[in-house]
């Protein structure tokens, strides 16, 4: 049972015992259940430690946990107090419904909808110092409107890192910035559309097919199985995949496949857009070198900070078959794309300086710590599959049924996501979406033993 204790006029509910983790939790729901208003003191670390019996090291580093996710402020020689930018972070009233992260994640305590990376981890001193060195060194010209492209020390940035990180065959005239992949697939959706129709794996990422089709594609279906896109049932003009990971189900593009698909492009003069969301975050052996190396003129190459940064930066990137970078920036221009130079030029220097691969390689193993606890505890009627990278796992819910599963995910407060939400033709098999990347660290536990908890409500 919990304890209530009291320092300096403070009241939080915590279990001795639950370390750093259970402190940080007792007073994040302080500050979101408004106990502990925007400006108010929290008890010094030493006077905290001696209340609740525990090593001030823990409670400095509950603290620190709290300050960098934004709700305490702490100033060397100064009392610690609750960050003004707290109140923005404090629950709903208890009646209130509606999303709570995002317009597509349900009102739930636990996120782990699939989607976006650990925002926790963004590398704010990394990003600032970039930005310091970009702001010191920059022309006065950098504050104009941009190359419609995108800023060239990107550009070069990517070319290099591309090759080296993804086998990519890139140079800077070939590539293409835009303001995230929906952004991308919406110009595509013109420049392709006008060719024909554009296929989409099935099951994939609805808001992408969405985008596509607002950009003026005539969007139709080509069925995934366990070895990926079945190449064989081709019959477009363009194709969209995710041969690496495919989303949703994970599963990667078989070899003979991938050869089939560059045949298939070559010999019908049709054109492969490759989703390489996630390419970064490969665990279980060497990553699966990108698909445009093997036909860099009719292979379009799309990537993405969203993952391995933050989605909040909007920056995504196309390495074009070079007839196409006049088509698409042409697209571009229709859409009323302005690139954000500074965003870019920082970025570039993030790359430059190493701290974007430093990044990667960070969160590449705290991903497989996590992919590896989901796994060992998980239920074991439950099949998981696309394990070998991401920051997700398709769980095949085999005859359970889908709804049920997801209405017992909310009533134990977990979001996540349900497969029939990406099939684009009559939904052939039952499963849950998990984006274990998505909580931060503190949170992955609770949220985990949340949803193995309605799992186990499921047990055939």
């Amino acid at each position: 049972m919990a304890n209530r204790w009291s320092s300096s006029d403070l009241h939080l509910d915590w279990r001795p015992g639950s370390g750093r983790r259970g402190l940080a939790d007792a007073l994040r729901r302080a500050i979101r259940d408004g106990r502990l208003v925007p400006g108010s003191t929290v008890p010094s670390t030493r006077e905290l430690a001696k209340d609740l019996g525990v090593a001030r090291g823990t409670v400095t580093r509950a603290y620190a946990d709290l300050a960098a996710e934004g709700y305490l402020l702490t100033s060397q020689g100064a009392p610690t107090k609750v960050s003004a930018g707290a109140a923005s972070q404090q629950a709903p009233p208890r009646e209130r419904t509606g999303p709570r992260a995002a317009p597509w994640v349900p009102d739930a305590r636990w996120d782990l909808f699939p989607g976006r990376p650990d925002l926790s981890q963004f590398p704010r001193n990394a990003w600032l110092a970039a930005a310091r060195r970009v702001l010191h060194d920059a022309p006065n010209g950098v504050f104009d409107y941009g190359e419609p492209r995108g800023a060239a020390a990107l550009r070069e940035a990517l070319a290099h890192y591309l090759a080296r990180s993804r086998g990519v065959l890139a140079d800077p005239d070939r590539i293409v910035v835009c303001g995230g992949l929906t952004h991308a697939m919406t110009a595509l959706g013109k420049v392709l559309g006008e060719r024909g129709d554009l296929a989409l794996e099935d099951p994939s990422l609805p808001e992408f097919r969405d985008a596509a089709a607002h950009g003026g594609a005539r969007v139709s279906a080509v069925p995934v199985d366990e070895h990926g896109l079945r190449v064989s049932e081709l019959d477009s003009a363009a194709v969209v995949v995710t041969p690496a990971h495919q989303y949703p189900l994970g599963v990667t593009l078989a070899p003979e496949r991938r050869t089939a698909l560059v045949r298939w492009a070559e010999r019908s003069g049709g054109l492969v857009v490759e989703d390489d969301y996630d390419g970064e975050f490969r665990f279980d052996r060497e990553p699966v070198g990108a698909l445009q190396a093997l036909a860099p003129e009719r292979v379009i190459y799309a990537g993405t900070a969203s993952k391995t940064l933050a989605p909040a930066l909007r920056v995504g990137w196309l390495v074009l078959p070079r007839a196409l970078v006049e088509p698409v920036l042409a697209a571009l221009d229709g859409l009323g794309w302005r690139p954000p130079t500074l965003d870019h030029l920082i970025l570039a220097e993030l790359m430059s300086s190493g701290a974007y691969d430093r990044q990667v390689r960070q969160r590449r193993a705290a991903y497989r710590k996590r992919r590896d606890r989901l796994l060992a505890e998980l239920p074991s009627w439950i099949t998981p599959a696309g394990i070998s990278a991401g920051l997700h796992l398709m769980l095949d819910l085999g005859d359970a049924d889908e709804e049920e599963t997801i209405a017992a995910t909310r009533r134990h407060s977990v979001a996540v996501d349900h497969l029939s939400r990406y099939w684009m033709t009559p939904k052939r098999r039952s499963g849950l979406v998990v984006g274990y990347a998505t909580p931060a660290e503190h949170a992955f536990g609770p949220a985990l033993d949340a949803l193995v908890s309605a799992l186990r409500e499921m047990t055939p």
